[in-house]
Protein backbone atom coordinates (compact mmCIF):
# COMPACT_ATOMS: atom_id res chain seq x y z
CA UNK A 1 0.00 0.00 0.00
CA UNK A 2 3.02 2.62 1.43
CA UNK A 3 4.25 1.68 -2.20
CA UNK A 4 1.48 2.60 -4.26
CA UNK A 5 1.07 5.61 -2.50
CA UNK A 6 5.23 6.61 -3.25
CA UNK A 7 4.57 5.11 -6.80
CA UNK A 8 1.15 7.79 -7.34
CA UNK A 9 3.46 10.73 -5.35
CA UNK A 10 6.57 10.36 -7.27
CA UNK A 11 4.15 10.27 -10.95
CA UNK A 12 1.90 13.29 -9.35
CA UNK A 13 5.69 14.95 -8.72
CA UNK A 14 7.04 14.41 -12.42
CA UNK A 15 3.99 15.06 -13.69
CA UNK A 16 3.33 18.64 -12.10
CA UNK A 17 7.06 19.06 -12.99
CA UNK A 18 6.29 18.61 -16.76
CA UNK A 19 3.50 21.09 -16.86
CA UNK A 20 5.32 23.65 -14.91
CA UNK A 21 8.32 23.45 -17.01
CA UNK A 22 7.22 25.95 -19.66
CA UNK A 23 5.69 28.20 -17.43
CA UNK A 24 9.41 28.64 -15.44
CA UNK A 25 10.58 29.18 -19.15
CA UNK A 26 8.34 31.99 -20.09
CA UNK A 27 9.07 33.78 -16.47
CA UNK A 28 13.01 33.12 -16.96
CA UNK A 29 12.83 34.71 -20.39
CA UNK A 30 14.07 38.30 -20.11
CA UNK A 31 12.06 41.49 -20.83
CA UNK A 32 10.72 41.89 -24.58
CA UNK A 33 13.37 45.12 -24.69
CA UNK A 34 16.39 42.94 -24.05
CA UNK A 35 16.08 40.64 -27.18
CA UNK A 36 16.55 43.11 -29.53
CA UNK A 37 20.21 42.88 -28.46
CA UNK A 38 20.54 39.38 -30.41
CA UNK A 39 18.52 41.02 -33.55
CA UNK A 40 21.20 43.02 -34.56
CA UNK A 41 23.38 40.61 -35.57
CA UNK A 42 20.56 39.13 -38.32
CA UNK A 43 19.75 43.21 -39.12
CA UNK A 44 22.74 44.00 -40.92
CA UNK A 45 22.33 41.07 -43.23
CA UNK A 46 18.72 42.14 -44.08
CA UNK A 47 19.07 45.48 -44.22
CA UNK A 48 22.06 44.98 -46.99
CA UNK A 49 19.76 42.31 -48.55
CA UNK A 50 16.94 44.75 -48.82
CA UNK A 51 18.73 47.63 -49.93
CA UNK A 52 20.02 45.58 -52.61
CA UNK A 53 16.23 44.72 -53.66
CA UNK A 54 15.54 48.12 -53.83
CA UNK A 55 17.93 49.26 -55.98
CA UNK A 56 17.62 46.38 -58.48
CA UNK A 57 13.65 47.39 -58.42
CA UNK A 58 14.53 50.99 -58.67
CA UNK A 59 17.01 50.18 -61.55
CA UNK A 60 14.52 48.12 -63.75
CA UNK A 61 11.99 50.67 -62.52
CA UNK A 62 14.38 53.53 -64.42
CA UNK A 63 15.11 51.25 -67.48
CA UNK A 64 11.23 50.76 -67.94
CA UNK A 65 10.44 54.42 -67.99
CA UNK A 66 12.95 55.42 -69.93
CA UNK A 67 12.26 53.99 -73.19
CA UNK A 68 8.33 55.10 -72.42
CA UNK A 69 9.60 59.04 -72.04
CA UNK A 70 11.55 58.32 -75.43
CA UNK A 71 8.67 56.89 -76.79
CA UNK A 72 5.98 59.90 -75.69
CA UNK A 73 8.38 62.62 -77.01
CA UNK A 74 8.45 60.72 -80.53
CA UNK A 75 4.98 60.87 -80.07
CA UNK A 76 4.48 63.95 -79.34
CA UNK A 77 7.25 65.44 -81.70
CA UNK A 78 5.33 63.28 -84.59
CA UNK A 79 1.85 64.85 -83.75
CA UNK A 80 3.38 68.79 -83.37
CA UNK A 81 5.02 68.47 -87.06
CA UNK A 82 1.63 66.38 -88.38
CA UNK A 83 -0.18 69.65 -87.44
Amino acid sequence: MIARIVRLCLATLISVAISISPISVMAADPAPGATPATAPTEAPANKATEKKAQKKAKKEKKAEKKPKKKSKKKSKSATDTAT
